[in-house]
């Protein structure tokens, strides 16, 4: 991935940060942005006033923006008393949750706080979420729309307010246990100890980066301060559908990362792969297609339709190991090799264990399914080995 740090020098490299402890107090300030010029002037601003003179304090924009938005940053911190860098990445790899991980990578302080660039987070509680560890003895700090206090004032419209609280509450049904004490997971304003956090181990997916950590990390202690969400302060916002989806892929991601999860998960999708194998049977039957070449002709909507959901939703970040066309190849291969397993199976359950038609059928299908997981995640997913890897990536 090409990148630019500008100034080359404001930040230490990720190896040289990793060696030697950071200074006490240290604060990076990561502010993720794409096409904010209009906000980062007044962003800036509002900073050289929040963030204590005494403390050592510097902020990382990284930025995938298309405009002048680069330009502008660096024009604005020359007044700046603390140290200002542009890390602008030409692939926007990871959206707005992988330009926060490239800025963890980069910091070298005891802290970072992680916000927005068009003034919805106040910058003025930057010191208040970094000074409320100190009082707490806290992990990660989040500052929370919904507890007393704070608000979501800055939400435009109901359906954004409706939509908002509804991925809340999915997140926090879907994990419990990870987000106890976090009463707003969705928030994008929050500041942790760099200790606590491995970038290694975060993969998100869009601009939901606290759910990613606090998933993936687990922060032993949590704290929250209330905020009120503001109003933008120039500019769009990026959210729209595509990345609701991104949102639900995300969490179907993160609940599936344990094998057992990823399991329960590639059999419930393949379930669902008999709604697109009948409606082909259907419609090619109609068609006048001879019955026995419809049912193999069907039998390939379903396993097409399995593709596309164990990619999207059970592998997203193993795609990269192997060619699409290779996988699906892989998978189909698979796929159709569990029809003709299961037939000498069932014979070999009746004879040889005198199990009736049906109990022999149903051991059959739940024995071709775990081998069928099993060889779809070595044979299509897991990686190739270290020759390999390091030859694609050459």
């Amino acid at each position: 991935m090409s990148e630019d740090l500008w100034p080359p020098r404001a930040l230490d490299a990720p190896e040289a940060a990793a060696g030697r402890a950071p200074a006490p107090g240290s604060v990076t300030v990561i502010i993720p942005t794409f096409n904010e010029a209009a906000n980062v002037g007044e962003l800036l601003s509002r900073l050289r006033t929040s963030l204590p003179a005494a403390a050592p304090c510097e902020v990382l924009f990284v930025d995938d923006s298309t405009d002048d938005t680069p330009a502008v940053i660096e024009k604005a911190a020359a007044d700046c008393p603390f140290p200002v860098a542009v890390l602008h990445r030409q692939v926007a790899e990871g959206g707005l949750g992988g330009a926060v991980v490239e800025g963890v990578k980069r910091a070298g302080s005891e802290w970072i706080v992680v916000m927005d660039a068009d003034l919805q987070h106040p910058p003025h509680l930057v010191p208040e979420l970094v000074g409320e560890s100190t009082r707490t003895g806290a992990d990660l700090v989040v500052a929370s729309r919904y507890i007393a206090g704070g608000s979501r004032a800055g939400l435009a419209g109901s359906y954004r307010v409706a939509v908002s609280r509804g991925a809340t509450w999915l997140a926090k049904g879907l994990f419990p246990r990870a987000l106890r004490g976090i009463s707003d997971p969705m928030s994008g304003f929050f500041a942790m100890r760099r200790s606590a956090v491995s970038a290694d181990a975060l993969k998100p997916l869009g601009y939901k980066i606290l759910l990613e950590l606090a998933v993936r990390c687990r922060p032993a202690k949590t704290a929250e301060v209330p905020f009120v969400f503001q109003d933008r302060f120039a500019g769009e916002s990026k959210s729209g559908a595509r990345e609701g989806i991104r949102f639900l892929a995300h969490l179907a991601a993160l609940r599936s990362a344990s094998p057992l999860a990823r399991m329960i998960g590639f059999g419930l999708i393949g379930l669902s792969g008999f709604a697109p194998n009948l409606l082909a049977l259907w419609l090619l039957t109609h068609a006048g297609v001879q019955y026995l070449a419809a049912e193999v002709l069907a039998n390939q909507a379903g396993v097409l339709w399995n593709f596309l959901l164990i990619e999207t939703l059970l592998f997203r970040d193993r795609r990269r190991h192997r060619h699409w066309a290779d996988r699906i190849g892989r998978f189909a291969l698979l796929a159709n090799a569990d029809l003709l397993l299961r037939i000498p199976l069932i014979a070999l359950f009746v004879a040889r264990l005198g199990l009736g038609v049906l109990p022999a059928t149903a051991l059959a299908l739940v024995t071709t399914f775990v081998l069928r997981f099993a060889a779809t995640e070595a044979l299509v997913y897991l990686p190739r080995g270290p020759r390999a890897a390091t030859s694609r990536r050459s």
